[in-house]
């Protein structure tokens, strides 16, 4: 039998297989609304079979934007657009949706990738950044603004109002974004924190705001809805954020309540050195599991059926994140399914398209 097909429980949510679509931003929001982009891209991602769905890193302020075409969900508006989409998703597909909450920091205001992706200066349509520390992520950038006490306040309170706003769209779980140099990743990397208050120094300091955004987050929303978070488990750059801290933090967000946590790395600078190649983030996540119990979510060019087999059959991750592949092979599910002799979810108005000798294909239950 299939351990990548086998169902999971996450704090009480149910997933029908163990394939997560890693959350892929889009950048394709209009002051940040989802748009019908959203509903054609996530509507074909919830036809796929998948055991869940984690929607983009979703900008819980304007400022806290990759990108001005980044997703949001800040206010009523950006809420009702949101809505659009998920109502109509949910007429066709039952699978469970999760939604990732972020703040890029001091990698907010730029360009969207296929534009150069480039900070964009206030007097060009940009904004001054914000951050740990005065400290660009690259020499070519503006200094981010340092947070005082209140910046960290509003940005904790938009944490929160956002949370209690997937929770009234019925979205299922909540993501919180501590990956790849943005912001709570920022504070936790001495490479990006230099502050000398009780959010920066030691590892203690270095954690205690984004432990203080997860316990918000998880006090703000009911006890059925799972609140993990996602983290760069190492900076690749020797004196960064690494593998040993990322267990100690772990360790705490269990104490918190934390649901999970979705293992991936680096993004912090453009200096890292990353071995990059089939799984290579695999060992972070199975450390972490192994090290703390936490349901975990391994991610990194995992491609191939068997090889996500093996991870979840070998007790190296819970789940097996897709983003790229699942964008190439949007019907990724289906074919693992077929080639490890598993069953997978379909809209009946596919269950025609069976090839002959997979009859047993799809779930028709």
């Amino acid at each position: 039998m299939s351990q990548l097909f086998t169902p999971y429980t996450i704090d009480g949510l149910t997933l029908p297989n163990r394939i997560v679509i890693a959350p892929m931003c889009q950048y394709s929001a209009e002051d940040g609304k989802a748009t019908d982009w959203h509903l054609m891209h996530l509507g074909n991602l919830s036809m796929s079979g998948a055991g869940l769905l984690i929607i983009e890193a979703t900008a819980v302020a304007p400022e806290g934007r990759i990108t001005p075409a980044d997703l949001g969900l800040w206010s009523d508006t950006t809420e009702a657009a949101l809505a659009k989409v998920l109502n109509a998703i949910r007429l066709y597909s039952a699978m469970p949706i999760a939604i990732q909450l972020a703040h890029a920091g001091r990698k907010a205001s730029t360009a969207v990738p296929w534009a150069g992706g480039r900070q964009i200066a206030s007097e060009q349509g940009g904004w001054t950044t914000v951050a740990p520390s005065a400290l660009p992520y690259s020499p070519e950038e503006a200094n981010p603004i340092a947070l005082d006490q209140a910046g960290l306040d509003r940005i904790l309170h938009g944490f929160v109002t956002a949370a209690q706003r997937a929770h009234r769209l019925g979205i299922q779980a909540i993501e919180l974004h501590a990956a790849h140099g943005y912001l709570l990743h920022e504070f936790l990397s001495p490479l990006a924190n230099t502050r000398t208050d009780n959010y920066g120094g030691s590892l203690e300091n270095r954690m205690r705001f984004p432990l203080a955004v997860l316990a918000a987050v998880r006090a703000a929303v009911p006890n059925t809805m799972p609140v993990g978070i996602r983290i760069s488990a190492t900076d690749w750059i020797s004196g960064g954020w690494d593998l040993a801290q990322s267990v100690v933090f772990a360790q705490a967000l269990r104490e918190l309540g934390c649901a999970f946590i979705h293992v991936s790395s680096g993004g912090l600078s453009p200096l890292q050195q990353i071995p990059v190649g089939p799984g290579y983030q695999v060992h972070l996540a199975e450390t972490i599991r192994a090290e703390t119990s936490l349901p975990t979510i391994a991610v990194g060019l995992i491609t191939e059926p068997e090889q996500a087999e093996t991870i979840i059959a070998n007790g190296q991750a819970d789940m097996v994140g897709l983003a790229r592949g699942i964008l190439y092979d949007p019907r990724w599910p289906w074919h693992a399914a077929a080639k490890l002799n598993a069953q997978v979810s379909a809209p009946p108005q596919y269950w025609r398209c069976q090839p002959h000798g997979l009859k047993t294909l799809f779930n028709t239950h």
